[in-house]
Formats: C-alpha cells, sequence, structure tokens
C-alpha cells in the first residue's frame, strides 16, 4: 500500500496508478494557468510522468465564469478564498489579494468572488515582502499601499429596468451617462444589463451584481404603477418584504398633497430592515439604499445629474471618489488582424493596464483604448504599441 503523505506529486500520482489503473484524470486547469501552456480539452500526461489523458473541462472558464458556478451551484469551495485569497499555491507564495483590501480594516479582506478582474487572480500568489517595500509587479497597477488596493477595486453594476427599452421603443441614455460619471470618480463599471418590468428579472439580477460588486445602481420601475417592481424585486433578492416607511410616506404626502388618488402607502414600501434614505436639501424625495443597491429616480439628464452630485456629497452612500482613471485612445487604419497578435501580448505584459478596441463605423479607422491608474503604466503601453508599428498610429486624446 502506497503512503501519499510519504512522496512528492509525481511519485504519490505514479502510486495511485498503479494501486489503481486509470486512463483519464479531470483536472481543474484554465488556460492563464502556468501549466497550461499547449494544453487542449483532452491532453496526454507530459514525457516523463505516468501515462494517463488529462481532461480539462473548465480550460476556456474565466475567472468569473469559475465563481459564477461555485456560487449558483451552492459548490463548497477552501474557506480562505472569503478571507481574501484568489490564487492558493504553497504556505510560502500564497496571501491575500490586496486589491480585496476591506476599506473598514486594514487586516481584513473581502471575498475572493468580489475580485471585479480576474486577470489580477494570481495578484495573491507572491513572495511574503516586508509591506513597506514597493510592489513592482503589474498587479499592483502602479499603486504600492493598501489604500491603492481598495481604490483600484471599486466597481459598480448599472440594472435598467423598463420593457420599454427593450421593445425598442426608447433608449436607454442614462445608463451610458452613469458610466461615464463613475468612471470619471475611478470606479469600474463591471456589468451593465436591461431587464423587464417583472419582479423575478430584477431580483434575479440584484442577487447576480450585489455581492460582487461594490455597489449595484438601478433605474426605472419606482412609483405607484403596475410595472413598477423595482423595489419588490429588490427586496426579494435580499430575501425580506415590503413595508410601509413612515418616514417616506410623510415626504410623499409633503410632496403630492391632496392631488394623489390612489394609495399612498403602496409607494411607501421599502425592503424592510435593509433600508436607508438618503437626505439631501435638493431632493424633493430622499433616494433610496438598500444595503449595496441604490434605486436612482431620474428620468432624464438633468435629475441625474442633480441625483449624482447629491449622492456624492453624502457621505451615507458609500460612494467615495477613487484614484482617477487615466484614458489614452489610438487610432489606425491597420486591420484586426494585423495588429491582433501584439495587443494579445500586450495584454499579457500590461495586465494593470485594460486594452480595448472599436470602430465608430465598418470602414472607419480602429481606435485602441488603453486605460488604467497608473499614468505611467499607461504612457509605456502606448509607447510599446505604437514602436511596434512605426508611423501607422495617431493618438486622439488623452484624458484623466
Amino acid at each position: 500500500m502506497w503512503e501519499p503523505s510519504a512522496l512528492d506529486f509525481k511519485s504519490g500520482l505514479e502510486g495511485l496508478l498503479k494501486e489503481k489503473p486509470t486512463k483519464a484524470i479531470f483536472i481543474g486547469t484554465r488556460i492563464g494557468d502556468p501549466n497550461a501552456v499547449g494544453q487542449e480539452q483532452f491532453s496526454p500526461s507530459s514525457p516523463g510522468w505516468p501515462p494517463f489523458m488529462r481532461v480539462n473541462p473548465i480550460l476556456d472558464w474565466s475567472y468569473r465564469d469559475v465563481w459564477s458556478f461555485l456560487i449558483t451551484c451552492k459548490v463548497k469551495y477552501c474557506s480562505l478564498y472569503d478571507q481574501g485569497y484568489t490564487s492558493i499555491g504553497s504556505i510560502h507564495d500564497t496571501v491575500p489579494n490586496a486589491l480585496l483590501s476591506d476599506s473598514s480594516s486594514e487586516k481584513s479582506f473581502r471575498p475572493a468572488y468580489m475580485l471585479t478582474d480576474g486577470r489580477l487572480e494570481r495578484a495573491g500568489r507572491t513572495k511574503k515582502i516586508n509591506p513597506k517595500v514597493e510592489m513592482n509587479s503589474a498587479a499592483s497597477n502602479g499603486i504600492n499601499d493598501t489604500e491603492g488596493g481598495r481604490m483600484i477595486s471599486r466597481a459598480a453594476s448599472i440594472i435598467v429596468v423598463g420593457d420599454e427599452i427593450l421593445f425598442g421603443t426608447t433608449e436607454d441614455n442614462l445608463g451610458a451617462a452613469l458610466c461615464k460619471k463613475l468612471h470619471a470618480i475611478g470606479w469600474r463599471v463591471s456589468h451593465v444589463a436591461v431587464v423587464r418590468n417583472e419582479i423575478d428579472s430584477v431580483a434575479e439580477e440584484v442577487e447576480r451584481c450585489k455581492s460582487t460588486d461594490d455597489m449595484v445602481f438601478i433605474f426605472g420601475g419606482l412609483g405607484p404603477l403596475h410595472s413598477d417592481v423595482s423595489l419588490a424585486g429588490v427586496a426579494k433578492a435580499f430575501g425580506v418584504r415590503l413595508a410601509p416607511d413612515e418616514e417616506f410616506e410623510d415626504y410623499l404626502s409633503q410632496l403630492m398633497g391632496n392631488n394623489y388618488t390612489g394609495d399612498r402607502n403602496e409607494m411607501a414600501q421599502l425592503p424592510e430592515g435593509i433600508t436607508e434614505l438618503l437626505h439631501h436639501k435638493t431632493l424633493p424625495l430622499p433616494l433610496i439604499k438598500c444595503r449595496n443597491v441604490i434605486a436612482l429616480a431620474a428620468t432624464n439628464m438633468d435629475e441625474l445629474d442633480t441625483e449624482w452630485d447629491c449622492l456624492l456629497g453624502t457621505q451615507e452612500s458609500g460612494l467615495m471618489p477613487s484614484k482617477p482613471f487615466v484614458s489614452k485612445h489610438l487610432s489606425t487604419t491597420l486591420s484586426d488582424v494585423q495588429i491582433a497578435s501584439v495587443l494579445a501580448k500586450l495584454c499579457l505584459e500590461f495586465s494593470d493596464v485594460y486594452i480595448g478596441c472599436h470602430r465608430i463605423s465598418r470602414a472607419g479607422p480602429l481606435v485602441v483604448n488603453l486605460t488604467g491608474k497608473d499614468n505611467q503604466r499607461v504612457d509605456a503601453a502606448a509607447e510599446k504599441l505604437t514602436s511596434s508599428f512605426e508611423g501607422q498610429f495617431s493618438q486622439l486624446n488623452s484624458c484623466k
């Protein structure tokens, strides 16, 4: 009988296959792992190792795919992932990911599933060094303190409730405007969704976003109409009921007076036990915050501007400005095929810089966007790209 505790991994595997002949082994390797080079869904074991077929069912899964599966299917996982670890190796090279540092405590970290950028999963696989020593890894994004780690990890989701948008009757302009506002204060928008005026649709989207992002904004579906189901959806996502809120009802009475002909209590039904009213002197009604979900009542740009300014001026909103993003936009007439391989390598070398592409029109130039929080890193990435294609790129603009 072989003793796995007394053997190294390779010897232990040889003993296992000798005792229990096995033709194939399922492995959790993903394409970004160091040992994934050259592997496919079915790959024979490496030369010098016992012969068996490596089966890689999640080879093409992203970090978010893995956590979506674990959380949705309620799969048990190592408790270290709830303590800020995002990639677990040996005791000598595994530390909590600084990007998950909790703002409420220097020694506290948020769970691994709240990491917004899966490319930085292995930022927790580093030698344990003196925290006073400056980090030089790309994962630090040019920020070498705990506060910086917190700032770069701030992320938000936006949920727009409206059948009229899904029917094509109207367009969602508020979601796009809010993306710009969040980006301007250094927050990353990880997800934007449009859902039906249906309680379950709202609840499912809120449930999906509230656990993975620092903040969730929800538009539409607020009011006395049968289609105004946003707050009911939020309540269902948190597992609470709607209950009358006397303070909010007083505000409604002052605002509407005797012009209200329906049941006033219906509009004052708020998610019980999790609701906080955000007051501001310029708002006729306080904004509604349920844990990390904020319901915006804006229906046009002017109202959004007002509510946004109030959120920034209200400490209770939790919307604290972070280190701002720096962006560069480069234009080229080169084809996608010509620059694809260079961009792929650039993404690996500058993992702390977001690199994306778009075309304003089908026949127009290709625009490459480089965005990050370290001006020097963004400049270096832009220089690397332009030097690879001498004279083929022009800079559209640079903004902070």
